[in-house]
């Protein structure tokens, strides 16, 4: 006689992600882009916010088409809460729920610490840490206000684990994301998750720079990352099932242990 199975549905990234609409800050270009793409190639409905790429951006949107049409796009400076408020409305005028957020928009600088300025500073903070904060306190009114809750995923930064000497001003902004997402999961606990991916060394166009070619060097896995190596991270915390949050994985090809 045979005994039926117990053994709990499957669940992949595919399935949970078919439908949903996730907003991705800084989605024209880079990593922002590649998850983006990255998640509407698995059935989510994105939504592209951009600050100045306009021409950028709209490629993407085309990439990321739903029905044929291309993803909305959303132009915001988030240097300016005002602003963040007024996209957040704008999301809200739409009619359909937010299912995630990623917030990706961020700004690097490489400045020896007794030349950081105070426009310096906030230049930098500006964008990575108290953008990331509104962003998420207005992400998690409206997804509060849904039966389901939502997920919330900040891209922090090996920076803000270990320490850089030469970017102690970015590194902090990076370590100020990562310990807000922990205090954010716990507020918003328990209808919205709130975790963060910190990325090692994902180049772009500064592939062949000195300092780049020396992280890669010293990666373990013996390669730069990509943004699709980010990409998939951020999908697996917006598609799980609501149990994981306030954690953070750094996603650096175990260049943290070196």
């Amino acid at each position: 006689m045979t005994q039926s199975s117990s053994l709990p549905p499957t669940h992949s990234t595919e399935d949970s992600l078919a439908g949903k609409r996730i907003l991705v800050t800084g989605a024209a270009k880079r990593i922002g882009a590649s998850i983006a793409k990255y998640l509407a190639a698995r059935g989510a409905r994105v939504l592209i916010h951009y600050g100045g790429s306009r021409e950028q951006a709209e490629a993407v949107a085309a990439v990321c088409a739903w029905e044929g049409e291309p993803a909305p796009l959303l132009q915001a400076d988030l240097t300016k809460v005002p602003e963040i408020l007024r996209m957040f409305t704008e999301v809200e005028a739409m009619g359909l729920p937010l299912d995630g957020l990623v917030n990706n928009a961020a700004r690097f600088t490489r400045i020896q610490p007794l030349d950081v300025t105070e426009e310096d500073w906030d230049f930098i903070h500006d964008v990575n840490l108290k953008a990331v904060f509104f962003c998420c306190q207005q992400a998690a009114r409206l997804m509060l206000a849904q039966e389901h809750g939502g997920r919330i995923v900040n891209i922090s930064s090996l920076g803000g684990i270990r320490a850089w000497a030469n970017h102690s001003h970015y590194c902090a902004s990076k370590a100020g994301v990562i310990h807000m997402t922990r205090a954010l999961s716990k507020a918003f606990a328990p209808k919205v998750t709130v975790n963060s991916v910190a990325p090692g060394v994902i180049p772009f166009e500064e592939r062949n720079e000195p300092s780049v070619l020396s992280g890669i060097q010293m990666t373990p896995m013996g390669r730069a990352g990509t943004g699709e190596d980010i990409a998939e991270t951020v999908a697996f915390f917006l598609s799980n099932r609501g149990f994981t949050t306030g954690q953070i994985i750094a996603v650096d090809g175990g260049l943290m242990h070196v």
